[in-house]
């Protein structure tokens, strides 16, 4: 028995011929719409069994939000991501958003179907292989990128580092060159430096910048190494 079906996707050629590939498997294909900015009304108004939403950028922030609004107004409608090979993020985002399943671009019709047919059953229709991949990345997440302080104490030679700690502690030239056994002309050098790769224009500025990123923190005591 065919299902009440309705396909949505940005490129409306893809959108069509995926729905006459559809129809003639004996589907019943309610309408293939090109925008998606209004893909939840149009699929709120239809009802349809299944939904084929698609989406060129799956792990984009709010790109599941019709996903959500269509769970919310018709909660018996399952919906299928139609989209590119998605991160495990990506995967998982479709998943908390309330859909039913996810079908890869470059999919067989067979496999849309059988997953069209798992979806109407109330089924997960991913293949296991990207089910596993979010799974992964939920119970082992990557770690995250580095925040500014890190970014910026990465950018910094161990000397460099040594020298910023003295300069917020409020050491002069004289002091620093004192403190790390080398001479003041050196000292001066490294003070330069670091107010560059800071982008700041004054030790002051490089003292602030330090405080409020958190790289003092991360430095460790004057003299050692920095901390990790």
């Amino acid at each position: 028995m065919g299902v009440r079906l309705m396909v949505v996707d940005d490129h409306r050629l893809l959108a069509e011929a995926l729905a006459s590939a559809l129809k003639l498997r004996g589907h019943r294909v309610l309408a293939a719409a090109a925008p998606a900015a209004g893909a939840a009304e149009l699929v709120i108004s239809r009802a349809p069994e299944v939904c084929l939403l698609g989406t060129a950028t799956p792990a984009e922030p709010g790109m599941f939000d019709p996903v959500v609004r269509i769970k919310q107004e018709r909660p018996q409608v399952a919906v299928l991501v139609l989209g590119p090979v998605p991160s495990p993020r990506g995967i998982a985002a479709a998943f908390a958003a309330g859909a039913s399943g996810y079908v890869r671009h470059d999919e067989r019709i067979e496999g849309v179907e059988r997953a069209i047919m798992k979806a109407r059953a109330g089924e997960a229709a991913v293949a296991p292989q990207l089910l596993q991949g979010a799974f992964s990345e939920l119970l082992n997440p990557a770690a995250q990128p580095d925040d500014e302080g890190q970014r910026l104490l990465q950018m910094l030679t161990p000397r460099e580092v040594e020298v910023l700690v003295r300069v917020a502690d409020g050491e002069d030239t004289r002091l620093i060159a004192a403190g790390m056994g080398i001479a003041p002309s050196t000292a001066r050098t490294h003070v330069q430096r670091v107010l560059m790769k800071l982008g700041v224009g004054s030790r002051l500025e490089a003292a602030a910048l330090a405080a409020r990123t958190g790289l003092l923190d991360r430095a460790g005591p004057v003299g050692g190494p920095p901390a990790v």
